[in-house]
């Protein structure tokens, strides 16, 4: 095979290459993009205030830190959403029961005031594991949606990353597909592989 013809190949190979990663790097660019604006314009409507503490004395330093600085903002990032449902929703919910037991009692309580519909007790205690379930509820839920706008807003977080490689790999690739076009100049016609 003549030495052109092999440079020529890998040549063109290598701008089409160079090509597919810049389309792929603004690709991604654009998921990153994306996933950043609708979690922080889904969160910010919200408006939901980071507290300054979350209450919890055996805590890291690093999370006292991380509530410290952001307390009384709005949440608008995904990491703000998991430090919150981690942190502050995660510890104020282990001090209550799962949804399941909290349900449990519920219906247990409902039943036990059902027999005995007059009984100030029985009503009171029901209100209350009424209560609880709706607590542990929203709670959960809560927290289960923030840790999902978190995964996401980390989804755009990795594509960022893979732009910047992608893009530094197109850049690369553009480079030795030029040196490559200079060299195939440069090569004498009836040069062999």
């Amino acid at each position: 095979m003549k030495r052109r013809t092999f440079d020529g190949m890998v040549t063109l190979v290598g701008f089409g290459l160079s090509i597919f990663l810049f389309v792929a790097a603004g690709l991604l660019n654009w998921g990153y993009n994306f996933t950043n604006d609708t979690v922080s314009s889904q969160l910010s409507a919200q408006k939901i205030t980071m507290p300054a503490e979350t209450g919890n004395p055996k805590e890291s330093a690093d999370v006292t830190a991380f509530f410290k600085a952001n307390g009384n903002a709005l949440m608008d990032t995904g990491k703000e959403a998991q430090m919150y449902a981690d942190h502050y929703l995660g510890f104020h919910l282990s001090g209550m029961p799962t949804y399941a037991e909290a349900s449990t009692a519920n219906r247990a309580a409902g039943a036990a005031a059902a027999t005995d519909p007059e009984n100030a007790d029985l009503k009171a205690a029901a209100a209350k594991a009424a209560g609880i379930v709706d607590t542990v509820f929203k709670g959960t839920t809560l927290r289960g949606t923030l840790l999902t706008a978190y995964a996401f807003w980390q989804m755009g977080q990795i594509a960022m990353i893979g732009a910047g490689v992608m893009l530094i790999g197109g850049l690369l690739l553009l480079l030795f597909a030029i040196a490559g076009w200079v060299h195939l100049r440069r090569t004498p016609e009836g040069a062999m592989i």
